[in-house]
Formats: C-alpha cells, structure tokens, sequence
C-alpha cells in the first residue's frame, strides 16, 4: 500500500534517481521533475501528498516554485520541503517564509530525509480542550471540520502546517505554552530545539489572522517561554 503521492523536484537527473528508488522502496509513490516550471505544470493536473523542492534550480528557482504553489494551491498541497546546500540560518528562514513546511540541508541521510516527510505530514491532535465546529473569537472566525479561516469576513489562506498550528493553539487557548510543546505536538518528537523555526511560522500566522501583526491581540509572546493564544470568544 503505498504511503502517498510525492513529487521531487530537481534539476539533477542522477538526485531524481536516488531519490525515486529511495521513497519508492518506502512504500511511496514518486513521481519526478526536472525544474519549478514543470513542477507546476505537474501539479495543475495531479494531486501529491508532498512535493521535495530543489532550492537551488536553474530558470524558476525553488523560492519562487514555493511561492507559486502555495499561492496556486496553498491547502491543497499537504506539504513542502525544501532540499538546500545552504546551511546558514537566513537561508533556512526564506524557505520557510516562502511557504516551506521543512527543509533539509544536502547532503542528507535516507533516514533523515524520511523523517522529514513523516514529520511534515504529520496531523497534529487537537488537544484537550474541546472544540466545536466553527468559533468565533472577536474578527477570527474558524471552522474546524472545512479547515477554513475568515479575518473580517475575508478568507485567510492557510497552509495545512500554519492551520494545525492554529488549531492546537487555539485548543490550548488562553495557556502559555513552550516552544518544545508546541514543535513535539505539530512537527513530532524529534523536534524541540527548533524555536527560531516556530517563530517563523509564528509571524506568518500573524500575518494572516491578525488585523496588526506587530501589536498581536491573539497569538502573545511570552517572552524566553513560548506563546499564549488570547481568546475572548463571541456569544
């Protein structure tokens, strides 16, 4: 039984190769292309469970490919990682900036790599609290069975990694919660040291859920600690 649909995007035949026998062999199904160009040609016809993303490509580069999928098919596509031969930190930002859900530094182990795709697809619980369908807090309005997220009555494009974080907080609201907390509950047990990685991911949700980013009413900063989602729920 296959472990689902992933599409590798590399300018490089003799990666496409290695990594087509590598997932293959792991029960996923691969399919594979040599350039951002094609990759969104591919996806405006196919479904993938995961798209590994060469950040470093001739033509359409891997920034720019995540940008233009996120913005063509942002909740439809479960999860982006992007493979880099950069390690410094600034780059690692821009991937995840750009709408990556991961990243992973070549050369990588297959191990590794692996890891990465089951930490990205991951579906984090809810939590304790209970939630319900839809709820209403102040201008945010979420509803949890569709996914989806209004700001003023406007959409708010999330993606699949940005809503789980959503979720968790808000069951968690009005409760500080860690920086290790919240990475081992979104991204798996294998992560928790990552902090300048979920603040990342902090300021992207900030953008899209709050009326000012910078002066947050929701998702607070608790200084050397984690966040607090603050919620006043409506009637």
């Amino acid at each position: 039984m296959s472990s689902g649909r992933v599409l590798v995007v590399d300018d490089e035949p003799q990666i496409r190769r290695v990594m087509r026998t590598t997932l293959s062999a792991s029960g996923y199904e691969v399919s594979d292309v040599r350039s951002g160009e094609e990759a969104l040609q591919r996806l405006q016809s196919e479904d993938f469970d995961v798209v590994l993303l060469d950040s470093n490509m001739p033509g359409l580069g891997g920034l720019e490919t995540c940008r233009a999928i996120r913005e063509g098919r942002g909740e439809s596509i479960p999860a982006i990682i992007m493979l880099t031969v950069r390690s410094a930190e600034t780059d690692k930002v821009q991937a995840l900036d750009a709408g990556a859900d991961d990243y992973v530094t070549k050369p990588f182990s297959t191990p590794e790599l692996l890891a990465r795709i089951r930490a990205a697809l991951r579906r984090a619980p809810a939590g304790p609290a209970a939630l319900p369908q839809r709820i209403s807090l102040e201008e945010l309005e979420i509803d949890f069975g569709s996914r989806q997220v209004e700001v003023r009555g406007r959409a708010a494009r999330l993606t699949p990694k940005e809503f789980d974080l959503l979720r968790f907080m808000v069951s968690h609201r009005n409760r500080v919660l860690a920086h290790r907390e919240i990475l081992q509950a979104i991204w798996g047990p294998d992560y928790g040291d990552q902090v300048e990685y979920l603040r990342v991911f902090v300021n992207q949700l900030r953008k899209k859920i709050e009326i000012q980013p910078t002066r947050p009413r929701h998702i607070l900063t608790e200084p050397w600690v984690g966040y607090r989602f603050q919620a006043r729920q409506q009637d």
